[in-house]
């Protein structure tokens, strides 16, 4: 069962076009909404841009990802529902690893854990998430968050993991507008 969707995941792979890995490109589409990330940076995410993972406690998540990868907090907010998200960056590259407070028992359902893939507009994110329905895969969305989320939707593989795909999610605007920290005094 797909967790907060309620179908089956499909049983075979049919096959999705795959994205170039990592690219950004600079929009010639007019931004639809003032926010939109052409009319804030001039590019837009494609490609891998992000990790999603579900963590019970929030501010440990940080620490431990700041101490050990030396990863820093770019995008914070509070969800309707009072949980916490956390987008950080080793600052390196314009990917991010997506923290997700959820209660302890929940980590585990799968919802939030997914790999998320920007592509070229949202017309493409509505044409994936025909293709898949038309497959039988289980969709949820699209929804559109606004900026720096962006317009997405999961698509389920074939066991069962969440793929996001998405439009307008700011991952590099996001990244390249992050301060670096200093270095410490005398090291």
């Amino acid at each position: 069962m797909y967790p907060g969707v309620g179908l089956d995941p499909a049983p075979e792979r049919t096959g999705l076009p795959l994205t170039t890995v990592g690219r950004t490109t600079r929009s010639h589409e007019p931004a639809s909404r003032s926010g939109d990330p052409a009319s804030r940076s001039g590019e837009i995410d494609q490609g891998l841009t992000h990790l999603a993972l579900p963590v019970a406690d929030l501010a440990a998540s940080l620490d431990f990802w700041a101490r050990y990868a030396e990863m820093q907090v770019v995008h914070r907010r509070t969800e309707t529902d009072g949980g916490e998200v956390a987008w950080i960056s080793d600052l390196t590259r314009p990917f991010v690893l997506v923290l997700i407070q959820v209660r302890p028992d929940r980590r585990l359902e799968g919802t939030y854990c997914h790999l998320g893939v920007a592509v070229a507009s949202r017309e493409r994110v509505d044409e994936l998430c025909e293709l898949a329905r038309a497959e039988g895969r289980p969709v949820f969305g699209p929804n559109d968050y606004g900026p720096p989320v962006g317009y997405w939707a999961y698509i389920a593989d074939p066991d069962g993991h969440n793929l996001e795909i998405s439009f307008g999610q700011e991952v590099t605007f996001t990244v390249q507008t992050a301060e670096k920290p200093q270095p410490p005094r005398g090291a």
